[in-house]
């Protein structure tokens, strides 16, 4: 049996009108957010069914920590939540889109704006690094989460 959609079952995920989110095995689909006002990509996450209800239901970001495997309000630590201006999902509706207001300007765990504040450097001979670029801390990750509370990507 193919897992792909029939033509029909395409049809309706493609050009229909009805949220049918297509999870993966593992029950998740990809969250891309971003800063509503400039497009910044601030983080990339996972929701489940019950994260994308409480999304919609709340007006606030809700993620599936897949290494805590558990719910997630973000910013229920840092404080720093953020407020959906719009939910978009991909044309197969296997990616969502959310587009926020971020409060406290910080949305990555180690207290930058992006989780995205590293850029890679082409190397010789396949020696790649890393150079970090809009990496200014707007606050101190040991302070808010403690100094083992912040080694994964989920307040």
């Amino acid at each position: 049996m193919s897992t792909e959609p029939s033509a029909k079952q395409a049809d309706d995920l493609e050009e229909g009108v009805v949220l049918r989110p297509r999870f993966d095995a593992a029950g998740l689909v990809t969250c891309v957010t971003t800063d509503a006002a400039s497009g910044e990509v601030l983080m990339v996450a996972y929701m489940n069914a019950e994260a994308l209800q409480k999304t919609v239901e709340s007006g606030e970001a809700w993620y599936f920590s897949r290494s805590r495997k558990a719910l997630w309000h973000k910013g229920e630590t840092s404080g720093h939540v953020q407020r959906v201006v719009e939910i978009r999902i991909d044309c197969d509706q296997d990616a969502i889109w959310l587009r926020v207001d971020q409060t406290g300007g910080a949305a990555c765990h180690t207290g930058r704006r992006s989780c995205f504040y590293r850029a890679v450097v082409p190397g010789a001979g396949g020696a790649d690094s890393l150079a970090f670029v809009d990496a200014e801390r707007l606050f101190d990750p040991d302070a808010v989460y403690g100094k083992a509370g912040h080694g994964h990507s989920d307040d």
